[in-house]
C-alpha cells in the first residue's frame, strides 16, 4: 500500500453516511484524482470538519491519502461553498451532471489535474452568472475524449474542408461538409449556430470565458445533438442528468412565484 500525507486541494463529488455517526466524503482531488475519504464522527454535532465536507465545497485540505483503500482528512485548511449553485436548484442540476460525468469518465486514483481545474472553472463560472447550460455543454464535448469518443469537429473527416457548411456524422466520427452529406444519410442535420458552437466547444478553454450567450433555439439543437451522441457512442447517462431533464415539467408545476 503506498500512502501520502500532506496538502491537496479538493472538490466534494459525493456524501454518504456511514456506520452510525461516520461519513464517507469522495473528492475530486488536484493531486490524487477521486479518492474516498473516512471521516469519524462527522454526524455528530461539532464536527470541526463540516465546513469542508459540504456539497460543492471547493477547499485546501490536509490529509492521509492511501492506495488503494479509504483516505483520512485531518486539517481544513481553507474551504469556500458556492453559495449560487447550492441555494438554486437548476444551478445545484447543472453542477451535479458535470461532476457526476467526471466522475463516470475517469476510474478513481488517477491523477487528473486538467479535469480537476475544469471542473473548479466550470463550478466558478456557473456559480458567477454564466449559462449553466451552457458551460455544461462545453464539458460535455470536451469530455468525450475521455470517454473514447474523440470525434473530429475541426474539419470534414473526408476531405478536411471547413469552409463549407458542416454537419455531424456518428457513422465517421466526426463532421461532414456539404460535398460529402451524401455519404451518411443518417447524419445529424445539425442546425448551423449549433454547428458552429460544438466546434468552438472542443477547444475552448473554460478559464478564458467571461461571458457567452446563446438562444433557446440553440441551446435545444445543443442539448439534442449531445444527448444523441452519449446514447450512442458513450452510453453513460449518470442520475443527474436525468433529474436534469425532468427539471423543466417539474418546475412548471410550480406556483408561479409572488
Amino acid at each position: 500500500m503506498s500512502k501520502a500525507v500532506g496538502d491537496f486541494g479538493g472538490i466534494v463529488l459525493a456524501r454518504h453516511n456511514y456506520r452510525e455517526s461516520d461519513m464517507l466524503v469522495k473528492l475530486l482531488t488536484d493531486r490524487f484524482g477521486k479518492k474516498m475519504f473516512l471521516l469519524h464522527r462527522a454526524r455528530k454535532p461539532g464536527f470541526r470538519l463540516t465546513a469542508g465536507i459540504l456539497p460543492f465545497t471547493l477547499g485546501e485540505y490536509v490529509g492521509t491519502v492511501n492506495d488503494p483503500g479509504l483516505s483520512y482528512l485531518t486539517a481544513i485548511k481553507h474551504a469556500e461553498q458556492f453559495q449560487s449553485i447550492a441555494n438554486d436548484i437548476t444551478l445545484n442540476a447543472h453542477a451535479t451532471y458535470i461532476l457526476a460525468l467526471i466522475d463516470q469518465a475517469f476510474p478513481d486514483g488517477e491523477p487528473i489535474a486538467r479535469w480537476y481545474g475544469q471542473a473548479v472553472d466550470s463550478l466558478r463560472l456557473i456559480d458567477g452568472g454564466i449559462d449553466a447550460a451552457v458551460v455544461t455543454n462545453i464539458t460535455e464535448v470536451q469530455l468525450l475524449e475521455a470517454f473514447g469518443v474523440a470525434p473530429n469537429w475541426q474539419g470534414c473527416v473526408v476531405c478536411g474542408r471547413s469552409d463549407l457548411p458542416l454537419d455531424f456524422s456518428e457513422q465517421y466520427g466526426g463532421v461532414l461538409c456539404r460535398d460529402h452529406w451524401r455519404l451518411d444519410p443518417y447524419r445529424f442535420h445539425v442546425a448551423p449556430k449549433a454547428m458552429y458552437l460544438l466546434r468552438q466547444f472542443s477547444t475552448i478553454r473554460l478559464g478564458a470565458v467571461h461571458s457567452i450567450t446563446v438562444g433557446d433555439a440553440t441551446k435545444t439543437e445543443l442539448r439534442r445533438v449531445l444527448d444523441r451522441i452519449y446514447l450512442d457512442l458513450v452510453g453513460v447517462t449518470p442520475k443527474a442528468k436525468k433529474f436534469l431533464d425532468q427539471l423543466p415539467s417539474w418546475q412548471a408545476k410550480l406556483p408561479p412565484k409572488q
